[in-house]
C-alpha cells in the first residue's frame, strides 16, 4: 500500500490538491493499492477557508489539523517543522506531497527529508529570481530537498535540470489548476450578488487585491484605483476583498462604478471571472484561470512565475503602475485585447499524472 501524505498550507493549496485527491480515490477503488490522507498546517476554524471550499471541491475536509497560526514566519517555520514531525511519528507515509512555496511548505518539506522520508513538490521550478522575496527562498529549499519534481511546464523542467536536479525525477505534468477549473465548470453558479448589481455578461470587470506589500503602499495603491475607477468609465468593477484589502480600499466603495462584495464560494466566483469583460489581480492563479477562460487579465506584479499566461494567454503584467493599469482597463472596455491560446498540458490530466507516477515509487 502506497501512503501519500498531502499537506496544504493555505487556501490554495486545496484546489491544487483536490483533483490529486479524486484521482488517488479513483485509482484505489479500481484495485490500486494506494491511499492518501490531507492534512492542514493551520486551524480548523481558519477564517480564510470558506465552509463551501470542500464541498464545491468535491473532496472531504482534511484528516489532520496541525493548528499552526502566527504572523512571524519564523515561529511558524518551526512550529509546523514540530507538528508535523510529530504526524510522522504516529502515521504511516511513505511519500508527503507539496505544493507552492509558502514557509509552512518549506518547514513540512526540511522535517520530510531529515526523518527519511520521500518528498514530491507540486508547480516545482516556479521562479520569479528575485532574492528578496522569501517565497523565492523557499521554492528553492523545496525544489532541492525533493525527490519528484511535478512541473507545470517546459521552463520550469530547464530551471530544475539547470539548478541540479536528476533529470528522471523531473515529470512535467502540466497545470493542476486546470483540473479543478474543468471539473467545477458545470458546477459554478451565477452569485446572488451579481442579479443585485444587474450584471450582463461581459460588460463587467473583476479586481482582486491581497497582496501585502501592494496593500501597504496606500498612497500609491489609491492612486491605481482611483485610475482604474476613471478608465473604467460606466463599466462596473465588482471587487471581492476579504477584510485585510477591504479595510484599506472601503473608502472607494460606490465610487463610479466600483464596488466592494462579500468574499464568494470558489464556485461563484469562478462563474463571477469567466464571464467578465476583464480581471485585474496580484493572484497568480487568478491570471491562470482567466487564461483558460479567455478572459483580458492585467496582473498587479512586475513579474510572473507563469510566462505561459504572458506569452500565450490572456495576461499582461501592469506591476504597480497606475498609468499602465489604467491604459490595461481602457484596452479591456474597448475590446481591444491581445489574441490567446491554451498552454501545452492545459487538459485536466494532471492530478492522473501525479499519481500514477507516484505509484512507481
Amino acid at each position: 500500500m502506497l501512503n501519500i501524505c498531502i499537506v496544504a498550507g493555505a487556501r490554495p493549496n486545496f484546489i491544487k490538491f483536490a483533483p490529486i485527491i479524486r484521482s488517488v480515490n479513483k485509482f484505489a477503488a479500481a484495485g490500486e493499492e494506494v491511499a492518501c490522507k490531507l492534512v492542514y498546517t493551520g486551524s480548523a476554524d481558519d477564517k480564510e477557508i470558506e465552509a463551501s471550499l470542500f464541498e464545491d471541491l468535491q473532496i472531504n475536509s482534511p484528516d489532520v489539523y496541525l493548528g499552526v497560526d502566527c504572523e512571524s514566519l519564523n515561529e511558524l517555520t518551526g512550529k509546523v517543522m514540530s507538528a508535523f514531525e510529530d504526524y510522522l511519528n504516529k502515521n504511516a507515509t511513505d511519500v508527503v506531497l507539496v505544493a507552492d512555496d509558502l514557509a509552512s511548505t518549506m518547514a513540512v518539506a526540511i522535517v520530510t527529508k531529515k526523518t527519511g522520508h520521500k518528498l514530491a513538490h507540486l508547480v516545482a521550478g516556479t521562479r520569479s529570481f528575485d532574492m528578496k522575496m522569501p517565497k523565492e527562498i523557499n521554492r528553492l529549499v523545496i525544489d532541492g530537498l525533493s525527490d519528484y519534481l511535478f512541473t507545470a511546464g517546459t521552463r520550469s523542467n530547464s530551471i530544475v535540470c539547470r539548478e541540479g536536479a536528476a533529470l528522471n525525477n523531473v515529470y512535467m505534468v502540466g497545470n493542476i489548476l486546470m483540473d479543478t477549473l474543468r471539473f467545477n465548470m458545470p458546477k459554478m453558479k451565477r452569485p446572488a450578488i451579481a442579479d443585485e448589481l444587474n450584471l450582463e455578461d461581459k460588460k463587467y470587470i473583476v479586481f482582486t487585491v491581497n497582496r501585502k506589500a501592494l496593500l501597504a503602499d496606500d498612497v500609491n495603491l489609491s492612486r491605481m484605483v482611483e485610475k482604474m475607477i476613471s478608465a473604467a468609465g460606466d463599466t462596473i468593477i465588482v471587487a471581492p476583498l476579504r477584510e485585510r484589502a477591504r479595510g484599506v480600499l472601503e473608502k472607494y466603495n460606490g465610487n463610479n462604478g466600483f464596488r466592494i462584495v462579500e468574499p464568494m464560494s470558489y464556485n461563484e466566483f469562478g462563474y463571477l471571472a469567466a464571464h467578465a469583460m476583464g480581471v485585474i489581480t496580484d493572484s497568480g492563479n487568478v491570471a491562470e484561470e482567466a487564461t483558460f477562460n479567455g478572459v483580458p487579465c492585467a496582473t498587479l506584479n512586475n513579474y510572473t512565475e507563469h510566462e505561459e499566461t504572458l506569452k500565450q494567454g490572456t495576461n499582461v503584467l501592469v506591476g504597480e503602475d497606475a498609468d499602465k493599469l489604467a491604459d490595461a482597463v481602457k484596452a479591456m472596455v474597448e475590446g481591444k485585447w491581445k489574441h490567446s491560446s491554451l498552454p501545452d498540458r492545459w487538459d485536466g490530466r494532471t492530478a492522473d499524472r501525479i499519481v500514477r507516477a507516484l505509484m512507481q515509487i
